[in-house]
């Protein structure tokens, strides 16, 4: 049995984690399921989710997890790195606006925090 995937905050460099204050600003119903999808498909399968209609590669070291329930249509965008870690950089409700400019924007806003995450790392 596989040890689960550890899964880390994007945090910039005030200290801002935005995953996590963007889940604090849900519903709690909300913040329970996409908790729960978290623990249950993400932590076990890491960026293997890519091969579900829970995942989808984007490039460059990026992946979403997506989440589809009754009253949700969540992104949220990670990175795997090292051995069974996944890094948290960014989230939202594609079902509040399912636009492809809004999707655009939250990709590179996950790969601008990518980067900045990989230049803070590497010191």
């Amino acid at each position: 049995m596989n040890t689960p995937f550890s899964l880390k905050f994007y945090e910039d460099d005030d200290g801002v984690q935005p995953v996590r204050e963007w889940l604090r600003a849900l519903a709690p119903n909300q913040r329970r399921s996409i908790g729960a999808a978290l623990r249950e498909i993400l932590q076990e399968q890491g960026v293997a989710v890519c091969g579900t209609h829970f995942g989808r590669q984007l490039g460059a070291g990026l992946f979403e997890f997506r989440l589809r329930s009754d009253d949700l249509l969540i992104r949220i965008f990670c990175h795997a790195h090292g051995d069974r870690i996944i890094l948290l950089l960014g989230g939202y409700d594609k079902g509040k606006d399912p636009g492809e400019k809004r999707q655009g924007s939250e990709i590179a806003v996950a790969r601008r925090r990518l980067a900045e995450w990989g230049v803070r790392n590497r010191s």
